[in-house]
C-alpha cells in the first residue's frame, strides 16, 4: 500500500489546501498538517513556501510531489496487473494528443480491442507536454503524440502527415491546386491553440518566410479539431490541420484539403513509452493493424 504521507501530499496539490484533502481523506486538519511535516523531516526538505498563504511548492517539494505521482501511479498499475491477471486479460492505458484523437489511430486501438478477447483499452487524451509527464509517471503505458520523441523514451515510428489548408468543399480556395501564404492573409482563420505541435509548425514556416501570424485575420484559437472542422465546413472560415485528422467519416463530402506552396510541413506521428515497457507484440500488432487498414491514403480525394 502506497504510503499514507504520500496520498496526503498528493490530495494536498489536487484540492490546493490543507482543510480541503483533511475533508477529502476523512482527517482532521492537524492529521494532515502532521503528514506533511512527517515526510518533510523524513526526506529532510521543505515542500511548501511557509510565507505564502497559497499552497505553493519549494523546488524539492516539485521533486517530491512528481516521485509520490510515480509511486501512486505504479501502485495503481500493480494492482490493475494484479486484477488483469486474475481475470485473464490485458489492459492498456494509452495516452493520446487532441490531434491523434481526431485521426485514425482512435479506430486501429478500437479495431485491436475487438479483435483480441480479454484486451481492454483505455484512452486518455491530453495535450503533448502533460502526456510526457504521465509517461514519466506511470500514468499512461503509450503515448502516440506528433513530433520528435523526447530520446529519454523508448519509440516507434507510426507514420508522417502533413499540415493542409482546410477549408470547405464549396469555398473558393478548393478551386485552386496549390494555396499560397498570400491567399491565406485574404481569409479569416481558425487555428489550433499555441501549445498544439500543429500550430507550432505553422508558425514556424510564418518565420522562415519572414511573416507574423498579426498579418493574418485568426478569428479563434480552438483545441477541439471537430469544432474546427465544423466551423470550416460552413465554408466561411479555413484552418490548417494535419491530414490525418479529416479522415471522419462525413469529410470527403464537407472538406477539401489543399498544400501551402513551398511550405514543408511534414509531421512524424510516434509511439513513445518507458524504455521497461515490455508488451513488444502489442505494439508490433498496433503498427501492423495501422498499415494495413489505414496507412492508404483513402482521404487524398478531399
Amino acid at each position: 500500500m502506497i504510503d499514507p504521507k504520500l496520498q496526503t501530499l498528493l490530495m494536498v496539490i489536487e484540492k490546493g489546501s490543507y482543510s480541503d484533502a483533511a475533508d477529502a481523506l476523512s482527517l482532521t486538519q492537524p492529521a494532515v498538517s502532521q503528514h506533511i511535516h512527517q515526510l518533510e523531516k523524513e526526506l529532510n526538505i521543505k515542500i511548501f513556501h511557509r510565507s505564502s498563504r497559497k499552497i505553493n511548492l519549494t523546488k524539492e517539494g516539485e521533486i517530491a510531489v512528481k516521485f509520490a505521482k510515480r509511486v501512486s501511479s505504479l501502485y495503481r498499475e500493480l494492482e490493475r496487473k494484479i486484477k488483469d491477471e486474475a481475470l485473464g486479460r490485458h489492459s492498456y492505458v494509452i495516452g493520446i494528443t487532441h490531434t491523434a484523437e481526431a485521426s485514425v489511430i482512435a479506430d486501429v486501438l478500437a479495431l485491436y480491442a475487438v479483435s483480441h478477447q480479454g484486451v481492454k483499452i483505455k484512452i486518455k487524451s491530453d495535450s503533448i507536454k502533460n502526456l510526457y509527464e504521465k509517461l514519466s509517471t506511470y500514468e499512461i503505458d503509450l503515448a502516440i503524440v506528433d513530433g520528435k520523441p523526447l530520446k529519454k523514451y523508448s519509440s516507434i515510428l507510426l507514420d508522417t502527415d502533413s499540415l493542409m489548408v482546410v477549408m470547405g468543399k464549396h469555398h473558393p480556395l478548393a478551386k485552386k491546386q496549390i494555396v499560397t501564404l498570400e491567399d491565406l492573409k485574404k481569409e479569416r482563420l481558425v487555428l489550433r491553440s499555441k501549445s498544439s505541435e500543429t500550430r507550432a509548425i505553422f508558425d514556424r514556416v510564418l518565420s522562415s518566410f519572414n511573416y507574423s501570424l498579426d498579418e493574418f485575420d485568426v478569428l479563434l484559437e480552438i483545441d477541439n479539431i471537430m469544432t474546427i472542422k465544423e466551423l470550416v465546413s460552413k465554408e466561411e472560415v479555413v484552418s490548417i490541420l494535419p491530414r490525418s485528422a479529416c479522415h471522419s467519416y462525413g469529410d470527403k463530402d464537407m472538406l477539401s484539403l489543399r498544400p501551402i506552396e513551398n511550405c514543408d510541413m511534414m509531421r512524424e506521428i510516434n509511439l513513445v513509452f518507458p524504455k521497461d515497457f515490455s508488451h513488444r507484440a502489442f505494439l508490433d500488432e498496433l503498427l501492423h493493424l495501422y498499415r494495413k487498414h489505414f496507412l492508404v491514403n483513402f482521404y487524398t480525394s478531399l
